[in-house]
């Protein structure tokens, strides 16, 4: 039966035009396949059965490997510094995972390649909101669906599948929970690796940089003398102890009471951790004295000690007060004097 011939034999259907299909309100038969061939579990009862016990055994290979990745992560932790720890953790953990969703996305095309019917269909679409006869056969089509697949009919299928699809979930859910730090971050931040008298040094050359080597518009990636001489175990300290350099004329800098100490001749340093969720402030704009987070696009004044002007950030860069030795080189006068990094550790909900 031609095309034509079908759209005809209905009078009710609107025309094609422009390529764009449309509906048919009534089954189209011999649509030019060739005819149907029975499958195997078409046919034999105890295939279906078989077929059936096949998915659900994917079904729980795949909640065994969710539960397997949670309990590997646990067996084989990444310890500081330990590479290998690293790659047991990466490697287990990944397997596992791999496995459970590999398990539940071949158990569901077995199922639908096994035991829904296989018949040929033709769905014509349709440009506007169909008729309510075409509605309520679309109602009709998910009723038969439903019946066809076995979904609530084959409940040890479904049951497996929900199980599955919920615990597949929970390996990332533990995996992402054990990156916050297992003590209180807020103490944790709040101490870092400056101290009065710490030399500042180029990062990563390790160089002390004199308060004469820093220009007007420049900026300067800086560390705590002695860093880089750190175990790798140890990278977090040089993470939070992360500052920027710059200098400014004074008469730009406003400076609270509190901090007129802080700077050197309009020399500034602050934290290079954002206060928003940790990303590095590498972005100086020499013009307007504005540090820029590329991650989210919080912008701190450093005219005004750092205070958020625009972006997600709640609180400003936290400053490292600095002054210099006698052989002029720029040193700290103390550690920070409030927790560096993302403000949301310090919320209370």
């Amino acid at each position: 039966m031609t095309e034509q011939h079908e759209l005809s034999a209905h009078p009710e259907a609107p025309e094609r035009s422009s390529g764009i299909a449309v509906i048919s309100e009534h089954p189209v038969e011999n649509p030019g396949f060739p005819p149907e061939r029975p499958r195997v579990t078409d046919l034999d009862p105890k295939q279906e059965k078989g077929q059936e016990r096949r998915i659900v055994a994917l079904f729980f290979v795949s909640i065994i490997g969710s539960v397997a990745a949670i309990a590997l992560y646990i067996l084989f932790p990444i310890i500081p510094g330990d590479m290998q720890s690293v790659r047991n953790n990466t490697m287990f953990v990944g397997l596992a995972i791999a496995l459970a969703l590999l398990a539940i996305g071949v158990g569901v095309v077995h199922w639908s390649k096994a035991l829904m019917h296989g018949h040929d269909l033709v769905e014509e679409r349709h440009a506007t909101r169909g008729s309510e006869a075409t509605r309520g056969r679309a109602a009709e089509i998910f009723t038969e669906a439903n019946q066809e697949s076995g979904f609530t009919r084959r409940r040890l299928l479904r049951n497996t599948l929900i199980t599955a699809a919920v615990v597949s979930p929970l390996p990332a859910v533990v995996l992402l929970r054990d990156l916050a730090p297992a003590a209180d971050p807020v103490p944790l931040l709040k101490h870092t690796m400056w101290d009065k008298g710490v030399r500042l040094t180029r990062d990563p050359s390790g160089t002390p940089i004199r308060a004469a080597d820093v220009t007007l518009g420049s900026a300067f990636h800086v560390i705590p003398e002695g860093l880089n001489e750190l175990e790798h175990g140890r990278l977090e300290e040089k993470a939070k102890a992360a500052v920027l350099l710059m200098r400014l004329k004074p008469e730009d800098l406003h400076v609270s009471p509190e901090r007129e100490d802080w700077n050197f001749r309009g020399i500034v340093a602050y934290s290079k951790i954002c206060t928003h969720v940790g990303c590095p402030v590498a972005l100086y704009e020499q013009q307007t004295h504005h540090l820029l987070c590329p991650c989210h696009q919080s912008q701190f004044d450093i005219t005004r000690e750092a205070r958020v002007i625009f972006g997600p950030a709640k609180r400003p860069l936290p400053q490292l007060p600095i002054t210099v030795d006698d052989d002029g080189y720029l040193v700290a006068r103390s550690d920070f004097t409030e927790p560096v990094g993302p403000s949301f550790w310090e919320r209370v909900l």
